[in-house]
Parts: structure tokens; C-alpha cells; sequence
């Protein structure tokens, strides 16, 4: 067994080792953990400060998780833009491949809750209908892998998984959406990544929320991947009590930097039921925004999104730096609050038509 199987297996994971470690009512634990599963990683669960910390928040369960009219079970309508069981196809030329139902440690804010720790639901089963679907689908160019976490799998299993995605002509991309690196970075190993390095273009989006989740073993293991050539973006949510303040959110983008990872996105939480208690205003999300865009590099600066409610896709949110458009300039204000004008360029006039002679009956029209 691989020291990271042997981490993996010392997780918490029932309520009474959950309610023990953070001193939780147990019956309020057990009906959270039937709605949806728990485990934290030990090495997760280390760098937990105190309660309520955004450590915490991320993955301990709270009560607050049962309320109801509090959401949505598929807010993004995946399950109607699923052709099989293991694809969602919703954007013209790249589909998500689900080839995992477990993760490393289960985030309580999780937009696939529905389905995520469910076997039943994201089953092995259903892979071989995943790839024949995108076989059978010319115009798919990229293939997003992802779960639960496809990193949890066997190191001979994701390679199979890739290897067969590569073989397939018409992909020019593989994608694999992770968050391993944050929760067991333990896992990411010189076996693995030698496998994986073999079937580039391979990108990798990991999932960070916080500065403090920048270890000096998740670095080791980012930079890992970097190494082998595989280009590193981060995915974070926006979060209530976690990282909706600028200068949290602005520490969290310039250490990503540090560690060779390309900030991707800034998620506005879904509206997931039972998760109600995570969700900041929109306002709350331009105004990080805002706070990064000139404040820092523009390698820090991801988009801010909404994945939009009814299966609309990702919408990108920007504050209101254009004032005004005209013929003549297009006034804007700067993230200091400045005002600029920029000339537009200078339209050709268009010509007047010539006026054409009358048309009698039976002359020739002019063609």
C-alpha cells in the first residue's frame, strides 16, 4: 500500500469520529452525514487552527446544511445535458467526463452533492459508455476528467482512462479537474506523474480556496506536476466567511503564482441545496474583484464567474470600467477610479448611392 492509500484510509469519516474530534452533537452529525458524506483527510484536518476556521468551514459538517428551501439539488441542470450517465455535453466542443464518485475529503459547499460518494450514481460502469459517446461525437475537442476526483483512482486506472481519451482522433485536449493537491497532496507521486506525462496536451485545474491551504506539501506537489510540463490553472469558490474579503482573496492568487499555477476562475457558489449558508451577494464577488484587477499582477487576476442557474454555462461578471461609447471615444474608468478617453478610430463615410435613371416597361432592368 502507497503512503498516500494508507493516509486515505486514517480519514475521518463516521460521525462518531467527527463528532468526537470536533465536539459536535452526534444525532445532528448523523443526519448530515445521510444527506451527504463526510470525510477529512488527517492531513486536511492538520491544518485546521480552531473551530470555525475557513479550514474548518470547508469540510466539517454543519446543521446549517439541513435547512430547508435552501437550494437546488442540480441548480446547472447537468443531469438534462447528460446523453449517457458519465457525460455532461454542454458546450459545442468539450464534455465532462465523470470516471470517479469518491474524493479525498467531501467539500460541504460540493455543486454535485447530489451525486458525489454515491457509487450507484458515478459508476466504473458507465466509463466505457463515456468514451464510445465521445468517440461517436467528431466535434468534441476537449475532455475535462473529472468526479468526484479522478486522482483518487488507482494510478493503472487513470492511465487507462487518458490513454484511451488520447487514442481517440478528434481530441486535441484532456483536462482533469482535481482537488487532490489541496486534500492528500501525498498523492501526487513521481509513479503518477511519469504516467500521466505521456499523453500531453494534459492541463490540470486544482481547487483552492485559501492561502493557508498553500502547504509546503501541496507546493511540493504543484510543482511536481509543473515539472513534468503539465500546465496548472486554479479553480476557487467564493465563499462566506472563507475568502470573501479582498486581501484574503488577494493572497490566495499571488501564492498560487508561487507555486506555478495559473488563477482560472473565481466561482460564485452554486445554488446547491444545503449550502445556502456559503453564499456571499454578486456585489460582494465584483468588489474582490475590483480588488484585484490593478491592485496585482495580471497573472493574478482569474475570471469571476456565475455557472448560470438552468444550464446556461459559465457567465463571466465584470465591473463597469466602460462609462460611456460613442463615434468619437469611449470613456473609461481605471481600477484606481480614474477617468480616460481613448479616440475611436475614424469611419470611412459612406458614399451617397447614385441616383439610377426611371425604369419603363419593357426596358431592360440593370442588373
Amino acid at each position: 500500500m502507497d503512503d498516500w492509500q494508507r493516509i486515505l484510509q486514517e480519514s475521518l469519516r463516521t460521525p462518531e469520529e467527527i463528532s468526537e474530534r470536533f465536539g459536535l452533537d452526534l444525532e445532528e452529525v448523523r443526519k448530515i452525514s445521510r444527506a451527504f458524506k463526510i470525510q477529512i483527510t488527517p492531513y486536511y484536518a492538520s491544518l485546521i487552527r480552531k473551530k470555525g476556521d475557513p479550514i474548518y468551514k470547508q469540510v466539517v459538517p454543519d446543521v446549517a446544511e439541513l435547512a430547508e428551501n435552501s437550494g437546488e439539488d442540480d441548480p446547472l441542470e447537468e443531469d438534462l445535458d447528460s446523453p449517457v450517465p458519465s457525460i455532461v455535453h454542454r458546450y459545442p466542443d468539450r464534455v465532462l467526463f465523470l470516471v470517479s464518485h469518491s474524493c479525498a475529503s467531501y467539500c460541504r459547499f460540493c455543486t454535485r452533492k447530489r451525486k458525489v460518494g454515491d457509487a450507484n450514481k458515478i459508476h466504473p460502469r458507465y466509463i466505457e459508455d463515456g468514451l464510445d459517446y465521445i468517440k461517436d461525437h467528431p466535434e468534441v475537442r476537449d475532455v475535462i476528467l473529472s468526479g468526484g476526483d479522478p486522482l483518487i483512482l488507482s494510478d493503472e486506472k487513470i492511465e487507462s482512462i487518458v490513454s484511451q481519451v488520447r487514442a481517440i482522433p478528434h481530441v486535441e485536449i484532456i483536462r482533469i479537474g482535481t482537488r487532490v493537491p489541496c486534500y492528500l497532496p501525498q498523492r501526487i507521486t513521481e509513479e503518477l506523474v511519469n504516467r500521466l506525462k505521456k499523453y500531453h496536451p494534459l492541463y490540470i485545474n486544482v481547487h483552492f480556496n485559501h492561502p493557508d491551504e498553500i502547504t509546503p506539501e501541496a507546493a511540493r506537489a504543484l510543482n511536481m506536476l509543473a515539472d513534468a510540463g503539465i500546465p496548472l490553472g486554479n479553480q476557487t469558490v467564493l465563499l462566506k466567511g472563507i475568502n470573501d474579503d479582498v486581501e484574503t482573496m488577494r493572497k490566495l492568487m499571488q501564492k498560487l503564482l508561487t507555486v506555478r499555477v495559473r488563477p482560472y476562475y473565481i466561482y460564485q457558489a452554486d445554488y446547491v441545496k444545503g449550502t445556502e449558508h456559503f453564499r456571499t451577494t454578486v456585489e460582494k464577488g465584483l468588489e474582490i474583484y475590483q480588488g484585484l484587477r490593478g491592485w496585482t499582477s495580471g497573472l493574478a487576476v482569474p475570471q469571476y464567474v456565475i455557472d448560470a442557474p438552468g444550464g446556461g454555462g459559465k457567465i463571466p461578471l465584470i465591473p463597469e470600467y466602460v462609462q460611456s461609447i460613442t463615434d468619437e471615444k469611449v470613456v473609461m474608468r481605471n481600477y484606481a477610479g480614474e477617468i480616460f478617453v481613448y479616440p475611436q478610430v475614424k469611419r470611412a463615410k459612406r458614399r451617397k448611392p447614385r441616383p439610377q435613371p426611371p425604369c419603363y416597361a419593357g426596358e431592360s432592368q440593370r442588373i
